[in-house]
């Protein structure tokens, strides 16, 4: 694979209003993977990880301990978090939905964990069996052993903007459950365009209601590419202050419970935009794309980096 490089003649600045730094959450891994219909190798999975984890990433999320009755394709949670290489300075959060599952966690090594909630009444009915009132509850009670096992908490809400089954999210109603989230010790509040409707502008009202509420270094975005709209709506967020984005390695992903969703805005592509805006990630970008090239041969398909397509050729 031969790797196009950009002109480095000239350096960026960030633009004011700006961040210059904003850390990557990379979840391909775990919401990349987890919708894959073919098993994908436990070894594979921990190549992939080890391979984000030496391109400078701060956070690349593992996996999800989950029934395997309902996301089959990461039965072999407990064996990932034993087989991974653990890099200083990377974090490795995984994904707990109930007690049962953080308890698992715990015992095979997590030092952090990330949890989920709906803003669609409906969504979180398919997505969890339970009310959004009951899905707090639980929360609530998944936290609090967090904080007696010093195991920081973050938070996914999803379905900030658009939902498959209510369609339009009413703002207020993220902003509630992202207060409530925050208030309940959850360190970050990452806002999920689960199904990729969103809009810069959309996204920009969303952000604005939630930071009355969570301060805004607590604040992520999680944009799905579904209508193209991912980048933008990832600059709109940094226009707004945010400087966390969740992205996932050559646009892997979908969401289980919201058919036609595609997957979350690829990394690559992501960490292009941002060192064109002159923003520090600390992200290697070939060894982003190499990795990228690694999961997308394995799975026997292209890539979804945009990116990746246009620097990359074979030899």
């Amino acid at each position: 694979m031969r790797l196009l490089h950009r002109s480095k003649s000239t350096v960026n600045i960030p633009q004011k209003g700006l961040p210059s730094f904003v850390k990557i959450v990379e979840v391909g891994p775990r919401d990349g993977l987890q919708n894959e219909k073919s098993p994908v190798p436990t070894d594979v999975k921990v190549e992939l990880i080890n391979r984000l984890s030496d391109t400078g990433l701060q956070v690349v999320e593992a996996t999800s301990f989950v029934s395997p009755k309902w996301i089959p394709q990461l039965a072999d949670h407990r064996e990932i978090m034993t087989q991974i290489k653990k890099y200083p300075g990377v974090n490795y959060p995984v994904l707990t939905p109930n007690l049962k599952g953080f308890d698992a966690a715990i015992e095979a090594g997590a030092k952090e964990v990330a949890m989920f909630i709906a803003a669609s009444e409906a969504f979180s009915r398919k997505n969890t069996n339970c009310s959004i009132a009951e899905s707090l509850e639980r929360s609530q009670s998944l936290v609090n052993a967090a904080k007696e096992a010093n195991i920081p908490v973050r938070a996914y809400v999803s379905c900030v903007i658009g939902c498959p089954y209510e369609g339009k999210i009413d703002p207020n109603k993220v902003a509630e459950v992202a207060k409530k989230m925050y208030e309940m010790g959850c360190y970050e509040i990452s806002l999920g365009d689960t199904i990729g409707v969103g809009t810069p502008s959309a996204m920009q009202e969303v952000i604005r209601l939630v930071t009355q509420e969570v301060p805004i270094d607590k604040v992520a975005v999680h944009c799905h590419d579904t209508y193209g709209q991912a980048l933008a709506n990832i600059y709109a967020a940094l226009q707004m202050g945010v400087s966390v984005v969740d992205s996932s390695v050559a646009g892997l992903g979908g969401c289980p419970y919201a058919k036609g969703a595609t997957g979350n805005v690829a990394t690559e592509d992501v960490v292009y935009m941002l060192d064109g805006l002159g923003i520090q990630t600390g992200v290697n970008l070939q060894k982003l794309i190499a990795a990228g090239d690694f999961i997308s041969k394995a799975l026997g398909r292209p890539t979804m980096s945009r990116v990746a397509k246009a620097m990359s050729s074979k030899l």
